[in-house]
């Protein structure tokens, strides 16, 4: 019998992973791509040949395709309503990718799929109440309660990167007509604005130095830079921490989770960034609940994502509750 896989998909602000994963969560194979500047249609046709490749490379037969998108979805009617970073708007984004790719398609927010992922086989596997973030371009947000994935009333909930942290703070990015969010202050890319503001202020930091050079700003610099100890770069990576466990304690406080994973490109930053993050839950989350969080990395890291799009696959397959 032909080994069983189905096709995860993680369409992200600035790339797009695609893999062919296992019933245990084990990925095969996997496609990268860019996705910066497109349009829609242009989205469409990468994420259709990212799947090609993945589906052709899968060394066993592809059941379904799940995709986890950066995006508000209407789970009413399948509707990908507004992506906050990319060109994403009233498109029925299932139904489209199942008419051309033939297969079954299922299609939820990113933050969900990860906090799915991490929830199955990874950081938080066996706990019963989880929050997930993924901190990349945006800061993606996703919740286990119960044992279950919580998706709102219509499946718009869990927006946990636009929790307002500073409510005369700085405009949100892309779409969302907010000031002050977690995603304006701490994201990949609030990392980087606070680290060009820095290297401006320390003319004589190695983060100047770089800028000086030519060298773009961007996270994996800056954090290879705090890692070599540049006081600079190590106090924009300790913010974008401490701004996160803002946020943290909120939702430690609202929802009382057992653990709370951190995802996504700015944890390459490792305990500079999760420190900080824990200090300020301790200072500011109410007891009990502060005294028994646990704050972990995420086990699949950048595959948590895909590995989730295609978890929600098997389910979809399995007409388990959620999964459309």
């Amino acid at each position: 019998m032909p080994a069983r896989r189905t096709i995860g998909v993680d369409l992200g602000g600035t790339k797009l992973l695609a893999g062919a994963v296992d019933p245990e969560l084990a990925v095969h194979y996997s496609a990268q791509r860019a996705v910066a500047g497109l349009d829609q249609a242009g989205l469409i046709e990468i994420a259709v040949d990212a799947v090609l490749e993945a589906r052709e490379a899968a060394d066993g037969e592809v059941e379904a395709v799940g995709f986890g998108i950066p995006c508000l979805i209407d789970r009413r009617t399948g509707t990908a309503v507004v992506a906050v970073n990319l060109p994403l708007a009233d498109i029925a984004f299932a139904d489209v990718m199942a008419e051309r790719l033939g297969l079954p398609v299922f299609v939820d927010n990113d933050g969900n799929v990860a906090a799915l992922a991490e929830h199955r086989a990874g950081a938080a596997q066996g706990a019963s109440d989880v929050v997930v973030l993924t901190i990349g371009t945006g800061i993606g947000g996703g919740l286990i309660l119960g044992g279950l994935p919580y998706r709102g009333a219509i499946g718009s909930g869990a927006e946990l990167g636009h929790m307002v942290i500073d409510m005369d703070g700085p405009r949100c990015q892309g779409n969302c007509p907010n000031r002050g969010c977690i995603e304006a202050l701490a994201s990949g890319t609030a990392l980087i604005r606070e680290a060009h503001r820095l290297a401006s202020e320390r003319p004589d930091s190695s983060l100047a130095d770089a800028l000086a050079q030519g060298h773009e700003l961007v996270g994996a610099l800056v954090t290879e830079l705090a890692h070599d100890g540049d006081a600079a770069a190590i106090e924009v990576i300790e913010l974008i921490g401490a701004r996160l466990g803002v946020a943290i304690a909120n939702l430690v406080n609202i929802f009382n989770p057992q653990v709370v994973v951190l995802g996504g490109g700015v944890l390459a930053a490792g305990e500079l960034v999760l420190g900080p993050a824990r200090a300020v839950v301790a200072q500011r989350a109410l007891p009990p609940s502060r005294d028994t969080v646990e704050i972990v990395p995420a086990r699949f890291g950048f595959e948590a994502g895909m590995v989730g799009a295609a978890a929600l696959a098997y389910d979809g397959l399995a007409g388990r509750p959620g999964a459309r």
